[in-house]
């Protein structure tokens, strides 16, 4: 199975939860995905750059993160300068309960699997 990508032997109690994450996961990502490429549009990009740029800056950070086994928070760190745009925006993404909402979905998710399951 590993050929086909990451496995993790893990107890049956854990399988509504990764149902929850890495099972609906790829819609929150295509979410995330169509609205960056909304706001780039917004922000006067062609919607196919648009695309094509928030695609690659999603698998390009996912690539870092799992190439490199960095943190999250610390390649965040990295391209955040104080004062600069990223700071900006990620207090734009705080104040709009980016984060809460992506760990509700998850939590939601797990939840529904475990009714699901009885």
């Amino acid at each position: 199975m590993s050929a086909l990508g990451f496995v993790a032997e893990v107890p049956e109690s854990m399988m509504d939860a990764i149902t929850g994450l890495s099972g609906s996961g790829p819609a929150y990502v295509s979410i995330m995905i169509d609205a960056l490429t909304e706001g780039g549009v917004r922000m006067g990009i062609p919607r196919k750059i648009a695309l094509k740029l928030a695609a690659q800056t999603v698998f390009g950070t996912a690539k870092m993160i799992m190439d490199k086994g960095m943190e999250p928070s610390s390649l965040r760190d990295m391209v955040t300068s104080p004062g600069g745009t990223t700071a900006e925006g990620i207090c734009a993404l705080e104040r709009n309960a980016f984060r809460w909402s992506l760990i509700y979905a998850v939590e939601a998710a797990t939840f529904k699997a475990k009714e699901l399951g009885k």
